[in-house]
């Protein structure tokens, strides 16, 4: 009986080793991506999971260690683009298209800059090319005229994944036994989940073919779902490799951070026997339908329900960030209607709104991080019309210290920090103001599971100084962490209400995915 041999794996990296001015980012790192697999790669940020993909995109040359692609070594470094030769193609989380162009040009842009001859390009056939390699992956129907910048995110991640896969299966095709890898570097962050069901139906259609897929994710539900195996880094070096289904959630954090996630005892109180710190009457706006609630002091309360429910619109709404047709806040027995409120009103009546998109919409990516921690603070830095640059420098290094943010420079550039340190450093920036009513949206999003547990001690420890926390997120474990009372919405109004004991992952997933029910449940 003859036994065939086992296919070559697509990526074998040994002994990969990496420093940065006598600072070690990888330290002997292997790693071994197998035919037709979805790897996860893992780790929190500063692990040397960057370092790593950079090795293998030719941004960063290695100092020691061996590469194989499909069983053929190859020489280190690697020069720019040589990926593509390789058969490799990354989609990175900021999934590298041009807005302005169309879709087909979005698509053929690479191949259309390397035909220098070309005079003249036949669009109709272009668009036709377009639609036949549509038309191979059943998940994506993309007008090719259509502009990139109107399409839905969920639409621009699928055709960034498929021009990858354009890029690589030219290679795999003209080389026998050379099997493509598509590298995904956090595509799933602005997604709902709608949107990743269909970009990991994708994946799975990409793996049948044989290619296989590096996902880099902070996101255990999605490794678990998705991945075959997980590779995890710790300190630049991998702490090990494990077959996804044999894992669990708390191996794989406790792999993650070298310690057992000792996940935040909520005492779930009921919070609505404690003094009444706001109220929120008949709004309606968007999606939303007159909502009103009674907000309690030391309260967090959040609000969820399926995308496009109308709970996330809720603090914009509240916060004067998207103008609502109607409602009312009333803080301290005032009323204030919501139609005529402004972010800077909502400053002055002790409102804080920390949105789902820190770089577009909560700092100011030129700035340094202590500029964004200390801009709604900086006019009691001024004196004698000049402002005290290093009392300024002095208090925000102090802030950077209190809430963990590292490095702990408030000097360093706010775009040059992980995704779990921005976020720190935002919150920081309200809550050294003591704000009565902070409005959350999705505060952990993009966030390593580490600085997760660290933002939601921040959170409680709001709550316990007698702030009025307002969480909107789809993220029902963290809602099951922190909050005291989740309100689920369904078509624009809150369709049940879970209190105290009751708050927990499995009763706020039942209650969403049965929120489009008419009737109204309260637990």
């Amino acid at each position: 009986m003859t036994v065939e041999p086992s296919p070559a794996p697509v990526l074998s990296v040994r002994g990969l080793s990496k420093s940065f001015g006598g600072a070690q980012a990888l330290s002997d790192v292997a790693l071994t991506v197998r035919p037709g697999e979805v790897h996860g790669l893992l780790g929190e940020n500063g692990s040397g999971k960057s370092t790593l993909i950079k090795i293998l995109a030719g941004f960063h040359d290695p100092d020691d260690g061996e590469l194989e692609m499909s069983g053929e070594p190859v020489k280190l470094p690697l020069a720019p683009g040589q990926f593509r030769e390789l058969g490799m193609s990354f989609v990175h989380q900021d999934l590298g298209l041009v807005p302005s162009l169309s879709v087909v040009e979005n698509l053929r842009i690479g191949e259309l800059a390397a035909s220098r001859r070309r005079f003249h390009i036949s669009w109709g056939k272009e668009r036709r090319r377009a639609r036949e390699t549509f038309e191979q992956f059943g998940q994506v129907s993309l007008p090719p005229e259509a502009r990139v910048a109107d399409l839905l995110p969920v639409e621009r991640a699928l055709l960034a994944i498929v021009r990858a896969v354009e890029g690589i299966r030219e290679v795999t095709e003209s080389r026998d036994g050379h099997r493509g890898l598509l590298v995904l570097d956090e595509p799933t962050v602005f997604l709902p989940r709608t949107g990743i069901e269909r970009l990991f139906a994708l994946v799975r259609e990409i793996t049948a073919t044989g290619a296989s897929v590096l996902f880099v994710s902070h996101d255990l539900d999605e490794v678990m779902e998705i991945t075959d195996r997980v590779t995890v880094l710790r300190d630049g070096q991998v702490v090990g490799t494990v077959e996804t289904p044999k894992a669990t959630e708390n191996v794989l954090v406790e792999m993650i951070i070298g310690r057992g996630l000792d996940q935040l005892v909520t005492e779930h109180h009921d919070p609505t026997k404690r003094t009444v710190a706001a109220s929120i009457r008949d709004l309606s706006g968007g999606t939303v339908e007159d909502f009103s609630v009674e907000l309690h002091e030391g309260e967090v309360l959040g609000l969820t329900g399926l995308v496009g429910s109308g709970f996330e619109q809720v603090p914009y709404l509240v916060f004067g960030a998207q103008r609502p047709e109607k409602g009312e806040l009333i803080m301290g027995n005032v009323p204030h209607p919501l139609t005529g409120m402004s972010p800077q009103r909502a400053l002055s009546l002790g409102m804080a709104l920390l949105p789902a998109d820190r770089q577009r919409d909560g700092a100011v990516g030129s700035l340094s991080v202590g500029e964004n921690m200390m801009l709604q603070v900086v006019e009691g830095y001024y004196e004698q019309l000049r402002l005290n640059r290093g009392r300024l420098q002095r208090d925000a290094g102090a802030l950077c210290r209190k809430y963990d943010v590292r490095p702990a420079n408030p000097r360093a550039a706010y775009q040059s920090l992980s995704g779990g340190n921005q976020q720190k450093a935002l919150l920081a920036k309200w809550l050294q103001m003591d704000p009565a009513l902070l409005l959350l949206h999705e505060p952990t999003q993009g966030v390593d599971v580490g600085a997760r547990q660290q933002i939601f001690s921040l959170i409680r420890d709001a709550a316990e100084r007698k702030h009025t926390v307002v969480c909107a997120s789809s993220d029902y474990e963290q809602l099951s962490i922190v909050c005291d009372r989740v309100l689920i919405f369904g078509r624009g109004r809150v369709v049940s209400e879970l209190v105290g004991q009751n708050v927990t992952k499995e009763r706020i997933t039942q209650a969403a995915y049965s929120s489009m029910g008419s009737g109204r449940a309260v637990a």
